[in-house]
């Protein structure tokens, strides 16, 4: 078996999406909000610049998306499935790939290979995931991720790793690898700047690799009946006083691991005494809001439900109350759609954020926001490097540092409005950033941008 080769400048008619991104049906879409975030810019972007495409991906998308986006859902274990011999499998295939750059032929062939060679383009998308944080979801993922990436690169296609932030990457012997298979991508793009210092020092080629900006950025909201009425209840519970809107998640404490599902009060002590802040000094309105949801997926007639961060946005609540005595705390309860949770935060006076794109959501819609970063490892660069892009470093605040956090969310309160004409000024800019992910992608294959 010889495969075809794309040959360079000819027209881009088949895309394989795949990465680390790769999950069940309903998670991309359903369960970490800013998951959604980037994934629908993501497609619309490579759509963009590749009219005539059609994109197939390994991401279990719903018919609905489908449809609307234009996109085709292959089987999800050509990835990675979650069943035995997974990693031995991606090993096999790149044996595979390696026979053929040395024979010219294929001596055998996989679903993963068949779709390989249907493409003309092979786009990895795997967020943070393409470091020691892709074996979180799953045993040997990483390693099997990377191994889908070169076996393609084998196999003479166009690849490139698009809006990443990736590494780090401990393993020694999964760092020869990784820097391997980093180098024979023929385009990066990083989507904050701070990832690409850090491979830079770890001994990674970066030659072909582009700052820009996350795709998240490009995502726009929709008001609807829902999201207004919520916004009217808030503001007539409020009585006058700005919302300050709070979202943690399990990677904001000290104490891992980030999904534990119960935690004592005093591991909010930091966080309440934020809201403390927001509401006594400041004179504003605590909204708590959960940036990630849960459903009920098939056969069970779908419903969004609440998800891993309403109980500790809940427990928030509770435990401010109870400690500072607090009546001007609001927490959300109804479970929101992405488009309408971006919405809400565009009513907010400032936004407090332990997850990275619920700051996206606030910061694109100029609102002046506080980042919390990790509490505990696998620490995140990430954090650091969406507030490189945004302009906003000064605020990006150390949850075990409680003075710390408490005079950033003092400046960012007292230097909003300054704050929100430096982020409206800046936004178009980072939206032309967040744009250059597909530009560099139609370059490389040569295609006429419209």
């Amino acid at each position: 078996m010889r495969p075809e080769v794309h040959a360079a400048g000819s027209p881009i008619r088949s895309v394989l999406l795949t990465g680390q991104f790769t999950l069940h049906w309903g998670r991309l879409e359903f369960g970490n909000i800013g998951n959604y975030y980037i994934i629908e810019p993501l497609v619309r972007e490579l759509h963009r610049v590749f009219p005539d495409a059609v994109i197939r991906t390994t991401f279990q998308m719903t018919d609905a998306f489908k449809k609307r986006e234009r996109v085709e859902t292959v089987p999800m274990d050509l990835y990675y499935g979650w069943s035995a011999g997974e990693l031995e499998r991606a090993r096999h295939e790149v044996r595979l790939a390696r026979g053929y750059r040395e024979t010219g032929a294929l001596s055998e062939s996989t679903p993963y290979i068949d779709e390989v060679l249907r493409s003309d383009l092979v786009v990895d998308f795997s967020s943070d995931m393409w470091s020691d944080n892709g074996d979180l979801a799953g045993s040997g993922r990483l390693e099997a991720g990377m191994c889908k990436d070169r076996t393609a690169q084998l196999l003479g296609k166009p690849t490139a790793l698009v809006a990443v932030s990736p590494g780090p990457i401990a393993n020694p012997e999964m760092l020869a690898f990784a820097r391997e298979t980093y180098a024979n991508f023929d385009l990066v793009t990083n989507r904050e700047p701070v990832s690409t210092r850090l491979l830079k020092a770890a001994g990674f080629d970066v030659s072909r690799t582009y700052d820009c900006a996350c795709p998240a950025f490009l995502f726009e909201k929709e008001p609807d009946e829902q999201t207004c009425a919520i916004v009217a209840d808030l503001n007539r519970a409020a009585n006058g006083r700005p919302l300050i809107g709070f979202a943690i998640c399990g990677w904001n404490f000290p104490l891992g691991p980030f999904d534990r599902a119960q935690r004592a009060d005093d591991e909010f002590a930091v966080f309440a005494k934020a809201v403390d802040l927001a509401v006594n000094e400041l004179g504003g309105e605590a909204v708590m809001i959960s940036h990630a949801n849960g459903f009920t997926p098939p056969p069970a007639p779908f419903r969004l439900l609440p998800g891993r961060d309403y109980p500790l946005a809940a427990q928030l609540a509770e435990v401010a109350r109870k400690r500072y005595g607090l009546r001007n705390i609001q927490c959300v309860e109804t479970p929101l759609l992405p488009k309408q949770i971006k919405a809400l935060m565009g009513h907010f006076e400032m936004m407090v954020s332990g997850r990275v794109h619920g700051a996206v959501a606030a910061l694109s819609q100029g609102v002046p926001t506080v980042i919390i970063d990790y509490g505990h490892e696998p620490k995140a660069h990430k954090l650091q490097g969406f507030a490189e892009v945004a302009g906003v470093t000064e605020f990006v605040a150390d949850p075990v540092d409680e003075a710390g956090m408490m005079a950033r969310i003092r400046k960012c309160w007292e230097d909003r409005e300054s704050v929100r004409r430096g982020l409206n000024e800046r936004m178009p800019s980072v939206a032309a950033l967040a744009r250059r992910n597909a530009d560099l992608v139609a370059e490389l294959c040569g295609a006429r941008l419209s």
